[in-house]
């Protein structure tokens, strides 16, 4: 058997092995690959993209550039180039792989600070999956615009890396967007994840602790009235049926739970002294997750 034809059965292997999970033997098999086929710039964008979902943005990199020059009419590894170099701040070359992708950037040099619009974001993919909104400042990156649950460690504000490809849908006021997975948090904000429980909550206070908190303009999330748990599948857009017991209507509960972004207990003791019948509130304050150090 001929080195290119060994080389690309060792490609089969490690694609075989990436679905499997096994990142290790993936890359094995490629490294093996590309050593008996230098100039193959599949093998060396299978490698880029195993880099990519372990965060070594440096190896990421130098693969999808390679490749990038062996087959420059190829978008899929101009995009990971770009992740890639987005996330080492190597924002000449995110510019010119975006321009090569036909994406309009604004200004000529330096970090991308565009408005790309709204969008749905996975948290921890690989892990309980928190899908949130935010708003994109570049092809791929986005500032979190929700209040994240603490124990997914993100937080409102946080800038996010994430990848290029959808991930399932979402539904907002009729229309649909595609869900994109976070890779990394790029840029933390400055704000703490605060917990906010008020028990035996009728509706009508739970309204007036929100619109005391939009009116100070200090993010409040109703975690409790908002939040819906999907399955994998559904999460992911995978359509498919649910037996009619697991689809229920939430009932209005008296304990509510939600998310406030704040620098301090202070600033948030300040706009409950304003609410209406605060006094007849019972309300438990607990800070969850400050910024990183």
């Amino acid at each position: 058997m001929n080195d290119f034809k060994r080389a690309e059965e060792l490609n089969e292997q490690g694609n075989a092995h990436c679905d499997a999970g096994d990142d290790d033997l993936a890359l094995q098999a490629d490294e093996e690959a590309l050593r008996l086929n230098p100039k193959s710039a599949k093998t060396l964008y299978n490698m880029g993209l195993v880099y990519k979902y372990r965060n070594d943005w440096a190896n990421s990199f130098d693969c999808n550039l390679r490749a990038c020059a062996l087959r420059p009419d190829d978008e899929a590894s101009r995009w990971n180039l770009a992740i890639a170099a987005t996330a080492l701040r190597d924002w000449a070359t995110a510019r010119k792989a975006w321009a090569d992708n036909g994406i309009k950037l604004d200004g000529a040099e330096g970090p991308i600070e565009g408005d790309f619009g709204l969008t749905p974001l996975r948290l921890n993919p690989d892990g309980n999956g928190e899908v949130v909104w935010g708003i994109r400042i570049d092809p791929v990156r986005a500032v979190l615009r929700n209040i994240p649950y603490p124990e997914s460690g993100f937080r409102f504000g946080d800038i996010v890396l994430h990848d290029g490809a959808g991930a399932g849908t979402r539904l907002l006021r009729g229309r649909e967007y595609m869900v994109f997975d976070v890779l990394e948090l790029f840029e933390a904000s400055k704000l703490s994840t605060f917990c906010l429980e008020v028990k035996e909550a009728t509706e009508q206070q739970v309204a007036a602790l929100k619109a005391a908190f939009d009116a100070a303009s200090m993010p409040f999330e109703d975690w409790t009235a908002t939040v819906r748990t999907l399955c994998k599948q559904c999460s992911e857009g995978i359509p498919h049926e649910h037996a009619k017991d697991e689809v229920k209507t939430p009932e209005w509960s008296p304990t509510h739970l939600a998310g406030i972004a704040a620098t301090s207990h202070e600033e948030i003791e300040a706009i409950l002294d304003r609410v209406p019948g605060i006094e007849q509130m019972d309300i438990e304050i607990s800070l969850e997750l400050e910024p990183p150090a």
